[in-house]
């Protein structure tokens, strides 16, 4: 790929060749910006204007200045989620009230983590402290909401997306969707973190984009630095839930199932995983020629940054335009990458003119990369609850029922919800992004219920057949 380009004087010997200079990200697709700005009537908030007379001295992700605290040390704690640091974050949308503000007292934090070669990370997020009583039983739980697809550039970041619920500067437009859920979860007393994942936000590195290993240690260790963090209400014996839809869905499903081997300290309650993409190889087929076929190019740039053995198969296998197009794909959201790239097909990318999935069909080093991040080969902690749009036609429905399926057979506790509704849109997200809106709220319900004690009853008997 062409040279990485220069990002504030920041390099990652990872990041090195080819592959784009790693780090910018926004949020989701159009269809879901415009869900969402209903959702939460928003007014449009301007990205950081540069300094004038100059380029600014700050890291830059498409004219949005990064701030400072987003910029890792140069050593990290020994430990998985120790707090590396935190500063009080203000909130787009809150309100004065006679408790303190509404929804909530938030904090940027930063805090360590392992990526998928076993070395140290650090991840940024956010901690949001609950005005609202909690209710239910037992003390205040804390849930851990792991983002929808937001992007590979930094200011996608969903921590920022707290901060700034729109940002748009002609350059990128970055919608922070994933407030709604994490309102809905304050507004029922549940403490709330946040976690960025792996170099969304964090200007040292490339975002692994729906790396199972990254996103699930990034989960965990989000809870851990929560209960760290001085002030915080939750503790030790707060119940934990994991809240997670489509990317984020593979991230909650991922922690759940590395919970007993990496996190045995996290007692999980109860975990939501929405449109889990948990088969990446099918997920490849329903993104390519879709709105969302930008997120190929996150896919191959963050799977090359974290397996450096695939540079030479990418390398011989992507095109100059395919290479150009990941590079700048690099630095976008969501929005940005519709508008620029939605409806590509692979085939345009690569050298022999075959779409990816035919290519990591041919290659074994791509398939075993592929066949390593499956979901449903572990048995997950607590009681989970698997819901899927029955006409996703982006993270295939398929795929994430036998998700359900693998982990009935493991004897889990399984909550399976088809969310049937009828074609929206070949291709255009609106598949994979309604049945989140329309199924959010009972989602949450579900969850909430775990946290206060109550038992799920298992779904795995409606799965019986398909397993």
């Amino acid at each position: 790929m062409a040279a990485p380009s220069s990002h504030s004087g920041n390099s990652n010997s990872r990041t090195a060749g080819w592959r784009p200079a790693r780090r910018r990200r926004l949020p989701a697709v159009l269809l879901a910006a415009v869900a969402c700005l209903a959702a939460q009537a928003v007014p449009a908030s301007a990205a950081a204007p540069q300094p004038a007379g100059g380029q600014s001295d700050r890291t830059d992700s498409r004219g949005v200045e990064i701030p400072a605290f987003y910029d890792p040390p140069a050593q990290l704690p020994g430990a998985d989620g120790a707090l590396v640091r935190s500063e009080p974050l203000p909130l787009g949308l809150s309100l004065p009230g006679p408790g303190g503000p509404l929804p909530g007292e938030a904090t940027r934090l930063m805090y360590k983590s392992t990526d998928a070669g076993g070395d140290p990370v650090a991840v940024t997020g956010a901690y949001i402290e609950p005005s609202a009583a909690w209710k239910g039983g037992g003390p205040r739980p804390l849930v851990a909401v792991a983002p929808g697809t937001m992007g590979q550039g930094d200011q996608c970041a969903a921590s920022l997306g707290l901060e700034h619920p729109i940002t748009f500067n002609g350059r990128t437009v970055s919608v922070g969707y994933e407030d709604v859920s994490v309102y809905r979860l304050l507004a029922a007393g549940v403490a709330v973190v946040v976690t960025d994942y792996a170099g969304l936000g964090a200007t040292d590195r490339l975002h692994t984009y729906v790396n199972r290993l990254d996103e699930g240690h990034a989960v965990l260790d989000a809870v851990r630095a929560a209960r760290k963090l001085p002030g915080a209400s939750v503790g030790s014996r707060s119940r934990v839930g994991l809240y997670g839809y489509s990317q984020g869905g593979g991230a909650t499903a991922s922690a759940a199932e590395l919970q007993r081997s990496y996190a045995p300290d996290v007692d999980l309650a109860g975990t939501y995983a929405g449109a889990p993409p948990a088969d990446l190889a099918e997920v490849v087929k329903g993104i390519d020629g879709s709105a969302l076929a930008g997120a190929l190019g996150w896919s191959v740039s963050g799977f090359v940054q974290s397996y450096p053995e695939l540079e030479e198969i990418a390398d011989r296998n992507v095109n100059a335009e395919g290479k150009a197009a990941m590079k700048d794909l690099s630095t976008m959201c969501v929005g940005d990458a519709i508008l620029r790239y939605g409806f590509k097909r692979s085939e345009e990318w690569t050298t022999g003119g075959r779409p990816i999935s035919e290519i990591v069909a041919a290659e074994p080093k791509l398939r075993a990369a592929l066949d390593a991040q499956r979901l449903g080969r572990l048995k997950p902690t607590g009681p989970v609850r698997v819901a899927t749009g029955t006409q996703d036609d982006i993270v295939g429905h398929a795929q994430a029922r036998r998700l359900a399926a693998d982990w009935c057979d493991k004897g889990a506790d399984v909550t399976y919800k088809p969310v049937e509704l009828p074609d929206l849109g070949d291709g255009l997200l609106t598949n994979h992004l309604v049945p989140l809106l329309v199924d959010q709220g009972e989602a949450i319900s579900w969850l909430t219920d775990r946290l206060s004690g109550r038992t799920a009853s298992s779904g795995c008997g409606a799965l019986g057949g398909q397993r």
